[in-house]
Formats: structure tokens, sequence, C-alpha cells
């Protein structure tokens, strides 16, 4: 009995041994492999890439390339461009914090809904399918919040510089003469007014007078084209009225072209001079151009702002004393003069001019596009103060030609920036210090 118990004691050491030994090995093999984890790959600036940013960043755009079926390269290769990929992003945010660039709460808060608006989801509801895809909503907020970073970054170092001429576009569409399968045709009529070779300055006077004039009569009497090219012309088109034809962007005279890209249908341009004499051109009609019609509100205001002594309350007392004022026969523009804050406005009776959509903050643009002719509004917050608001008049543009104008000068601006942003980065990446630990790659 007493050997029995002897022998179940030096079991239970053995096994006390045993157990410490296999302790021992799995500490030693966590140590190992945090130590691994915590391994430097990379210095950059005053950063540092660990091995277990980079394992990571692998591993998730290795399920990428699988879940698309795209053979992913050798590891070496995929480690080897991933950290690339690091260490410019490194770069761009560490510029980024320099530079100042920040990103508050309310902007990232305004994103994050924006994209689930743009998913058909709500807040919650995006955060429940992130979450479903093993994504945690902070680590997506944290990647937007990265993105609008080196976002802003870009806009300064690289879209500030980025100018796109109108002659760009005149040429591209002299070259191209199409957007997907449209063709755009113009119908000018043109009217000369020539000017002898090597003329004085006051015979080259009379004719820029004879010109105006001719281009008074066509925009303020309303006179008819045809008429008054036979009558004043002295170009070859003079006895066909004027008329040039139908013709593609390729076959409008050079001269013309950038202020023809410009006109609206019907319109009659500024003069334009050239050694032979001052030329009245008018867009008598276009085609081959999807329609692009925008509505044009002319619009004027009163803005009251909030300050130390004028809360929210006191400000819509304010507006809604002046709008009855104005109901009861008070002229708006003298109220205007007289009450607004917004100096720059005020002098012009509150006047905003014509204004198109997106030319105003979205409150105001929103209450203005409900008034009716001549309606006035009820005070109107936006983040300059609050408004009252009256629409004087409404009216529909053919918009079609700079519309296409517009799209073509973003796809110039667009292929810009793409060049010129792979430029930035490189020269980033160059003339920074960056050390690579090649035996750990």
């Amino acid at each position: 009995m007493i050997e029995s118990l002897f022998f179940t004691v030096r079991i239970k050491e053995k096994m006390i041994k045993f157990s410490s030994l296999i302790l021992c090995a799995l500490l030693a093999s966590s140590i190992a492999k945090a130590d691994l984890l915590g391994r430097i790959v990379a210095i950059v600036e005053d950063d540092i890439v660990l091995e277990q940013e980079l394992s990571a960043q692998v591993e998730s755009i290795t399920k990428n390339l699988k879940a698309n079926n795209v053979m992913v390269p050798p590891i070496f290769i995929l480690r080897k461009q991933v950290l690339e990929r690091i260490i410019i992003d490194k770069l761009q945010r560490q510029l980024a914090e320099k530079s100042g660039i920040r990103v508050s709460n309310e902007m990232l808060r305004s994103s994050t809904q924006d994209i689930a608006r743009r998913n058909g989801l709500t807040i919650d509801e995006f955060r429940k399918e992130l979450e479903s895809q093993g994504m945690s909503f902070q680590q997506f907020q944290e990647d937007i919040k990265k993105e609008i970073i080196i976002n802003q970054l870009r806009a300064r170092e690289i879209g500030t510089r980025i100018k796109v001429a109108d002659r760009e576009v005149s040429h591209y569409l002299e070259t191209q003469g199409e957007i997907g399968e449209e063709k755009i045709q113009f119908h000018l009529g043109h009217i000369l007014i020539s000017v002898p070779e090597g003329a004085s300055s006051s015979v080259i006077g009379k004719a820029r007078e004879k010109a105006n004039n001719v281009r008074a009569e066509l925009l303020l009497d309303g006179a008819d084209f045809q008429q008054t090219a036979v009558a004043y012309s002295d170009g070859n088109s003079a006895l066909k009225g004027g008329d040039l034809g139908w013709r593609t962007i390729g076959e409008i005279p050079t001269l013309f072209v950038d202020t023809v890209t410009k006109m609206d249908k019907g319109e009659v341009a500024e003069l334009i001079r050239s050694p032979s004499g001052f030329h009245v051109i008018k867009l008598l009609d276009l085609k081959g151009l999807e329609k692009h019609i925008v509505t044009k509100t002319s619009a004027r205001h009163i803005l009251i702002k909030t300050n130390e002594l004028i809360d929210d309350a006191e400000a819509k007392k304010r507006l809604l004393a002046l709008k009855e004022r104005i109901m009861d026969g008070d002229d708006f523009a003298m109220l205007a003069r007289s009450n607004s804050d917004d100096k720059g406005s005020a002098l012009n009776g509150g006047d905003l001019g014509l204004v198109g959509s997106g030319d105003l903050v979205p409150p105001f643009e929103a209450a203005m596009n409900q008034l009716r002719i001549n309606e006035i509004s009820d005070p109107v917050q936006t983040q300059f103060g609050w408004h009252i608001i009256q629409v004087l008049k409404r009216q529909e543009k053919d918009d079609s030609v700079e519309h296409k104008k517009n799209r073509v000068r973003e796809e110039i601006r667009k292929r810009k920036i793409e060049e010129e942003t792979e430029l930035w980065l490189r020269r980033l990446r160059d003339e920074a210090f960056v050390d690579i630990k090649q035996d750990r790659l």
C-alpha cells in the first residue's frame, strides 16, 4: 500500500515536470511568434512597417485576388508589392499631417452616411452588412478617414496645379468630333464687316462701330439675320443671307471654334476680330447633341446672421417683420440694402442673379425651388444665417454645348491628374528616407 502510494506520487511528479515542459514550449512559441509579428520590415521616414501590418495586408489582398479568380503571384513578389503600397501610403499620410490636414468627426460621419445612402442602406443596416462581411465598423471608418486625408492632400498638391485651357477642349472636339456616337453639327450665320489691308486706325474704328451697330440691330431690334447679312456683310456668304450651312467642329474656321462651342442656340457672339475685319456670328441651330436643359432662377434674399446679440429666434423674428413689410408694399430691394448682412448682394437689392442647380447651398436651393414667381419664403436657415427668399423669374436654357464641353474638360482633367499623380508619388518616394530590411521579405 505504501509502495503503491509512493509510485503514484512519483507519477504525479513526472506529470508536473512534463506539463511544465509543455507550458515552456508553448510560451516560447508564443514569444517567438510575437517577436516575428513585431519585427520591423521597413523604416519610412519617422515611421515603421511591422511584419504584422505587412502580413495582414498580404492576407487581405490574397483573399480578394482569389475571390475574383485572379492568380496569386509568388509570395515574395506579392509581399514586395504590398510593402511598396504601404510605404507610399505612410509617406502621404506623414505629409498630410505635416501640412495640417485633418478630418473632422462631422466630415467622417457625413462621408459614411453618404456611402451607406449610395448603397441604399441606413447607417445601422450598413454597420450590420460590414460586420457580416467580417469588417468592423470602426476599421471601416479608419479606412475612410485615411482615404479622405490622402484625397485632400492630392487635391492640394496636384489638383490645384491642373488646368485645362479652353483651347485644349476645342482641340479635343476638333480632332475627335465625337463623344460616344454623338456627332455635333453647328448651323452658323456669318456677317463680315471688312477692313482693308493696312487700314488706318480711324478706318478700323469706323468698321468696328459699324459691326457693333449691326450686332445691336440683331440683339436689341430683333432684326432678321439673313436680311441683315444681305444688307451689310462683305463675306462670301452675304448673298446667301450669311448662311454658312451645317458644319462639324473640324469644319468651322479655327478663328470661330472657341466662340462657337460656348454659344447657345440663337445666340449672337461678341465681335471677333481678324486681319480681314470684324465678324458677327450667330448660332442658328445645332444637332447631333443630346439636349441638356437647365433651369435658371432669378432670386434675391435678405440675410440676418446670428451672433452674441442675435440668436436664431431673434433672426427669424426680424425676417418675419421684414417679410410683413414687403407684403404691405415696402420695396424688397430697399429693405435688403438696409438690413441684409450679405453685403455683396445687398448693394444690388439682395439680387443673386441667375443661378442654376448646385450654385447655392442645399437648404437655400431647396427652399428657393419650392417658391412660385414673386413668392417670398418664410425664414430659411443655412450655415450663413437666416434668409428670406423671393423668386423673380425662372427660365430654361439649352446648355447642351457647354454641358458637353464640361464633360470633355473633366475627361482631360482626370487624365492629367492621373499622369501627374504617378509622377508626384514617384518623386515623393524617391526623395524620402526608406530603409527596407531585405532579409525580412
